[in-house]
């Protein structure tokens, strides 16, 4: 591959639009099903471009994860430079981060790009229970992450990790994302399919806002590997298309949902399948670019 000159880039004619631009700082899922993989469909399928700074390269498939090899941080930043200084970035979606210097130069590049729409989705557990990450990273990742990002979207097994204590009952969610903001978060989205009960209620926090409490009936089907990587993804997305908070959260769990009902009755591997992400592709959309641009 040869690289472009910036010689080439000023004879480029100046067009008019752009597409919403989101960038997917995670890990790889060599399944498919998961990570970055199911960033790009979601991008795709929500009608925006997607972009990739890979954190891990994880060996996994339906039934679980069989190994993590790390990206070395100072590689990570360059994936991270390279996209922003020539694609641009409208909103941000994070993943997996392994260790302490991979959160550093994510939070490093959120203060450096002033980044205004990031969706934090704080991978540690994978959904075949597998952990992710190391007590040392979580610590950095809430004192230093968490407050620079717009939103965190943690399931249950997650906010235990965070919080100390295990959550097993709806009544236990609200108190739980009301700690979860004390850590730092600017807002919480406390994700509650892990509950027992044919309902699945997540709830969304925000300062000087009510408690929004969201539910759904449970879709019986093993096909959930990647639902909270899409989950963030499509807020993201509708975050970049212009919507506010609530607004994108809402929209995000129908398309998941919807994604969870489309692919129900499809069996990809001998696990825990993917979610059906192209049940209704958008068109990409098209923004007119800002003059100042």
């Amino acid at each position: 591959m040869t690289q472009q000159s910036t010689a080439d880039h000023r004879i480029l004619p100046l067009l008019p639009f752009q597409y919403p631009r989101v960038l997917s700082i995670a890990g790889s899922d060599s399944g498919g099903g998961a990570g970055i993989q199911a960033d790009l469909k979601t991008f795709s399928a929500l009608g925006c471009f997607g972009m990739t700074a890979i954190t891990a390269l994880t060996a996994q498939n339906t039934c679980g994860v069989v190994a993590i090899h790390a990206v070395p941080a100072e590689m990570l930043a360059q994936q991270i430079d390279a996209v922003v200084g020539d694609i641009g970035v409208d909103a941000v979606k994070i993943g997996m981060l392994h260790d302490p210097k991979v959160v550093r130069v994510v939070a490093q590049a959120i203060e450096r790009y002033r980044w205004p729409l990031v969706v934090l989705d704080p991978v540690m557990v994978a959904s075949s229970g597998d952990r992710l990450i190391v007590q040392e990273t979580i610590a950095v990742l809430v004192a230093e992450l968490f407050p620079l990002v717009t939103v965190i979207t943690p399931n249950l097994d997650e906010a235990a990790l965070l919080l100390g204590r295990v959550l097993e009952v709806e009544a236990q969610l609200a108190a739980a994302a009301h700690d979860l903001m004390l850590l730092g978060a600017p807002a919480v989205l406390l994700k509650g399919g892990h509950l027992h009960g044919e309902v699945v209620v997540d709830m969304l926090l925000q300062p000087g806002q009510k408690l929004l409490r969201m539910a759904s009936r449970r879709i019986a089907s093993p096909n959930t590997h990647g639902t909270g990587c899409t989950l963030s993804s499509a807020i993201a997305c509708y975050l970049a298309l212009d919507h506010d908070l609530s607004e994108a959260v809402q929209m995000a769990r129908s398309y998941v949902y919807q994604a969870i009902m489309q692919g129900a009755d499809v069996r990809t591997g001998h696990g825990h399948g993917p979610l059906n992400h192209a049940f209704a592709p958008m068109l990409m959309q098209k923004l007119p670019i800002p003059p100042a641009a």
